[in-house]
């Protein structure tokens, strides 16, 4: 019989971190972090990362658990995320997948191999070579040439994907969206509800407008000097996180502080938008109009626990 995996996803600001608290509580459960960015170490405000008080003495794994420095991947997050799955499993507990990095969260729910190819390192630094002479958009282009699929699944600006879409292509012959599909057609090793939580798109843009407000009143600009300080390189695929970067051209002296802040904005805004896209493909999730509830943390829990009871999650 398959063991009960909890998932909440959604796009940035839509009270995934509050909502997968209070089912945590009301479950026995404890919370798997599935975001790119939250796994490093001294990067709280601008990712988002909840406090120890926020938390409210529910265990939180894959969160200040990586050095800045440290290559961090889908592959690796996918079996870190399965290790701590089995240690919640241990604890006679429920594992709450949450985050809104659709990837990540798939590569976990469908088991996605990642053993197939090995790194070239002499051609992903030529492709390193090519972005940074021509621009994101001519690798962006080469992808279109062999797997126009990945290519529109993927922003030009995330270079670190579309090298890896290139590099598969290149060791074995065949687009990485082919390989992709038939891992995504796996059955699942979990018994999975998977959740989704929406709204207006006017409101999700206020919301995601009002927390950059708040993130640059709560220090982002001092946390970004404070990473340049212990050494970090804003050439770290770390460092080029939404946010990270912005604050940096402004500490370069690039662009001011005000077209930073609507730089963030603007691209966070357009990155929901991604995200949200990404979830609608997917088969599976629930859909939470969280607007619907008034944003009532316990209205939205109410609802999900309905659902696990419906769908026989917990017994």
């Amino acid at each position: 019989m398959k063991k009960p995996l909890i998932v909440i996803a959604g796009p940035t600001a839509s009270g995934k971190t509050k909502v997968s608290i209070e089912l945590a509580k009301r479950i026995n459960g404890e919370i798997i972090s599935g975001d790119s960015m939250q796994v490093y170490k001294y990067m709280n405000i601008g990712t988002a990362k909840p406090t120890r008080e926020e938390m409210e003495g529910i265990p939180h794994y894959l969160i200040d658990e990586i050095d800045p420095k440290e290559e961090f991947s889908v592959a690796i997050f996918k079996q870190k995320a399965k290790d701590y799955i089995k240690k919640i499993y241990d604890k006679n507990k429920i594992p709450i997948l949450i985050g809104g990095t659709g990837f990540y969260i798939q590569s976990v729910v469908y088991d996605i191999d990642f053993t197939e190819t090995n790194i070239d390192i002499e051609y992903r630094n030529s492709l390193q070579q090519l972005a940074k002479k021509n621009g994101n958009q001519y690798l962006h282009n080469m992808l279109f040439k062999v797997d126009p699929v990945s290519a529109k699944a993927i922003h030009p600006n995330n270079v670190k994907r579309v090298i890896r879409a290139l590099e598969y292509y290149k060791q074995t012959n065949k687009p990485i969206s082919e390989h992709n599909k038939e891992q995504k057609n796996k059955n699942s090793p979990y018994n999975t509800l998977f959740f989704c939580l929406t709204m207006n798109r006017k409101t999700l843009y206020k919301r995601i407008n009002k927390r950059v407000d708040s993130m640059i009143e709560a220090g982002l600009v001092e946390e970004v000097e404070n990473l340049l300080d212990r050494g970090y390189s804003p050439k770290l695929i770390s460092m080029q996180g939404l946010g990270y970067k912005e604050i940096v051209w402004y500490l370069e002296g690039k662009i001011s502080l005000e077209e930073a802040i609507y730089i963030i904005k603007r691209d966070t805004r357009h990155f929901a938008k991604r995200q949200l896209t990404w979830f609608r493909r997917q088969e599976t999730p629930y859909w939470i109009n969280v607007e619907d509830m008034e944003f009532d943390v316990e209205k939205i829990v109410i609802n999900m626990m309905k659902c696990i009871e419906d769908f026989g999650i917990i017994i």
